[in-house]
């Protein structure tokens, strides 16, 4: 084959028309396609992410490529002669820094008298998203016998929509779309938004087309016979604030990769800026790996799906001033969340506290510190979610920076808890010691205006969410008989949150020589799980009900929130071994992963969000919570059953899947807008492998302590290699051995101890 540099010219000068005056045969207008693919692929690099089809292709309806939760590409489309091409495959790289579509041509229009078969025209689109750059290969490969003119058109477009707008928010006012224009043979386009913000979109081409328009560019293409060409785009996105705009508005220049030094137009689009930017992404991802344990075992399928969860949460995480912190999921949650990085963080955090501390420091650097109704704000509070769109800025949606969520506060402090007994980082808990009284006031001061002194939530405004635990859609809390309850809502698991971060907070305050703090604290949260214990329990149906609505009655429905309470230890041992045995029934558990409500139950519907789906980061918490009151054989089979999930998922699980029983020959059946990456299901593996493998650290004593390991079956052994206590590190391997499972330890200078 003859290099693609030498055939990467063009054989005749380009121009620049409007598209509804082109006479020339071999540029046909691309077909419109009627439908979304289901198939999508995902790339991000900080704020940006690309959500396409298994084509490469940007089809405008739920897909695009994103910088700040607003699309500022909701059209890419590659054709030869008007038509798409076949395809092959279409995929992201195991690491999670490039996405590849390998196509073939279907029969080209004769040119010059001369024809082209189907099937003898390799494409390969090569695409990879680094800082606010989108850079793409489009190799052609000609395998026939004969030259080749391949008329090939690339078709942009964008509607510069918010991400509120993408998922079905209408807009009574919109901004300024700029009428997309050629300069300097490159595309641009603009969007002045109603927050005084300016999104600008170039989009270069190397070798230059022979023509282009305002949305499209045209090749026609000489291959020929066994050669090979190549064309490159590339896509930059500039965000500047106008003057007018809110202080404190994001920007986002125009970024390059960090290797990518040359200002040339020639390599900044072409060859050279493809490689620079696979070799930024390669290293970010490699960082990123670097400070966590690896996982291994006996199984090549089960270490797909540990290396797809780790590549995954690699992705989703975005270095920010305060440190990692994990994006909740792809396309609908690319951004900051309180409850989902908190949860993410605690999932991870014996593999890599790293990311709890960037998480914490985030978290505390963005504590609320005056009351408003509009964002659900009070001091001390801690946020639910944060956005940088235009709708956000404007106010038109409460988002910018909302704080509707009640145990994002309580689980901030449990979280901090549980990363100082890991890391012994007394010096960020000192750092974070306001943050942490701000949050525990603002529990205790919730809790003194409850009846019984229980955490409870209220919407402030009709902008707001309605419900505020984790399941925050507007039917997830109801009455045994189907109504809505009254508020405020205090719901069952947020009680084991805020006794657990009083628990915490009564630790602190021993540590630092607060006595009376540290009583005051610890009689908090008996306080609570005492009223748990006298109002919740359910004694017919050995369950704890999901809330108390605002007249003291309990809702006597049977939901998953009832396994959290496990997972933090607040039920007295008998009741947590009852509600083990109801969540491994049938009445929950699905043979693919334990449902959010219990079959039977009012407004019970497998296909719902959350009210009968599987939600895999729930099932880690409950297993958590199984494998703590003596249940761990269940809390196996629970990583069994998501493990065999995560297989017809392309070891990949989803935000949750729908809650119909298993059955045999057919896999679990997809939810059809979950998020997919998603960081807590990504994380959700690792919780259950600790739970399962009975692991602990206390890096005061520099100790690992292993209580009563078990394997899934398959699974004949379990490596943990470079976990990190203090400075040293240790790799535990744990194998079966005459029917039991022996954990052993390389010599290290942490301690490992085995608890019977």
């Amino acid at each position: 084959m003859q290099d693609p540099e030498e055939l990467g010219g063009v054989t005749r000068a380009g121009g620049v028309d409007h598209p509804d005056h082109d006479t020339d045969g071999a540029f046909i207008a691309p077909e419109t396609p009627d439908v979304a693919s289901a198939d999508q692929h995902v790339l991000k690099s900080g704020d940006t992410f690309i959500v396409n089809d298994p084509l490469g292709d940007i089809t405008g309806i739920d897909d695009g490529l994103f910088v700040n939760d607003t699309r500022v590409l909701s059209s890419l489309r590659l054709t030869f002669g008007g038509r798409a091409p076949s395809l092959l495959s279409g995929s992201v790289s195991s690491d999670n820094t490039a996405f590849a579509a390998h196509l073939t041509n279907r029969p080209l229009p004769p040119l010059g008298g001369k024809t082209t078969p189907e099937g003898v025209i390799h494409v390969q689109r090569s695409r990879v998203l680094s800082g606010t750059m989108m850079t793409e290969a489009i190799e052609l490969t000609n395998y026939g016998t004969t030259d080749a003119t391949v008329p090939l058109s690339i078709s942009f477009a964008s509607d510069f929509r918010d991400m509120f707008e993408v998922r079905g928010l209408k807009r009574e006012q919109r901004g300024t779309l700029v009428p997309p224009r050629v300069e300097d043979g490159e595309v641009r386009l603009e969007y002045i938004g109603r927050d005084k913000v300016a999104r600008r979109v170039r989009i270069e081409f190397s070798p230059p087309p022979n023509k282009l328009f305002a949305d499209r560019a045209d090749y026609s293409v000489e291959l020929p016979a066994q050669a090979c060409v190549s064309r490159y785009l590339t896509v930059t996105i500039e965000v500047e604030p106008l003057p007018g705009a809110a202080p404190g508005t994001p920007s986002a220049g125009i970024v390059q990769p960090e290797h990518c030094l040359v200002d040339d137009k020639e390599l900044r689009v072409g060859r050279a800026a493809v490689r620079a930017a696979l070799v930024d992404s390669h290293i970010v991802m490699r960082e990123r790996r670097r400070v966590t344990a690896r996982v291994r075992s006996s199984n090549p399928l089960f270490n797909a799906w540990i290396n797809r969860s780790i590549a995954d949460l690699g992705l989703l995480t975005t270095d920010l001033p305060t440190g990692p912190y994990p994006y909740a999921g792809i396309p609908w949650f690319s951004t900051p969340f309180g409850r989902d990085a908190i949860f993410t963080s605690l999932q991870t955090l014996w593999l890599t506290p790293a990311l709890a501390r960037g998480v914490l420091r985030f978290l505390a650097a963005h504590q609320a510190r005056e009351t408003s109704a509009f964002r659900d704000s009070a001091p001390g509070k801690i946020m639910h979610e944060m956005r940088k769109s235009e709708m956000a800025a404007t106010g038109e949606v409460p988002f910018a920076l909302y704080y509707g969520g009640v145990d994002s506060t309580p689980l901030f402090v449990v979280l901090a808890g549980a990363y100082a007994e890991r890391t012994g980082d007394s010096a960020l808990i000192d750092e974070l010691w306001p943050a942490l009284e701000r949050a525990a006031a603002w529990v205790a001061s919730v809790c003194d205006r409850n009846p019984h002194g229980l955490l409870d939530y209220r919407r402030e405004s009709e902008g707001g969410l309605a419900n505020q635990g984790w399941k925050d859609s507007h039917d997830s809390v109801f009455h045994a008989d189907g109504h809505f309850p009254d508020g405020p809502i205090a719901l069952v698991e947020v009680q084991a949150y805020a006794s657990s971060a009083f628990d915490t907070m009564a630790r602190f305050a021993t540590q630092r020589g607060l006595a009376e703090d540290a009583a005051r604290y610890a009689a908090r949260a008996s306080k609570i799980r005492q009223c748990v214990e006298e109002k919740y329990w359910m004694e017919e149906a050995a369950f704890y009900g999901i809330a108390l609505d605002g007249h003291g009655e309990l809702c006597r429905v049977l939901a998953s929130n009832a396994g959290h309470l496990l997972a933090f230890g607040l039920p007295e041992y008998e009741r947590g071994r009852s509600v083990a045995g109801v969540l491994e029934s049938a009445l929950f558990h699905t043979g693919w992963g334990v449902r959010t409500l219990a079959a039977g139950q009012a407004r019970f519907n497998p296909m719902a969000y959350h009210n009968g789906s599987v939600w895999p980061h729930d099932n880690a918490i409950c297993a958590r919570g199984l494998a703590r009151y003596g249940r761990k054989e269940a809390a196996v089979r629970l990583l069994q059953a998501l493990f065999e999930a995560a297989v017809t998922f392309d070891m990949r699980l989803p935000e949750l899947f729908c809650g119909f029983p298993r059955r045999r020959g057919e896999p679990p059946t997809a939810y059809p807008v979950a998020c997919l990456p998603q960081a807590w299901a990504a994380g959700s593996p690792f919780m259950m492998l600790e739970a399962c493998l009975g692991v602990s650290i206390d890096a005061a004593r520099n100790e690992v302590r292993v209580e009563q390991p078990m394997l899934p079956e398959g699974i004949d052994w379990i490596e943990i290699r470079d976990l990190r206590v203090g400075k040293a590190a240790v790799t535990l391997t744990f194998r079966r051995v005459d029917g039991k499972v022996v954990a052993s330890a390389d010599r290290s200078d942490v301690k490992v101890v085995a608890l019977l």
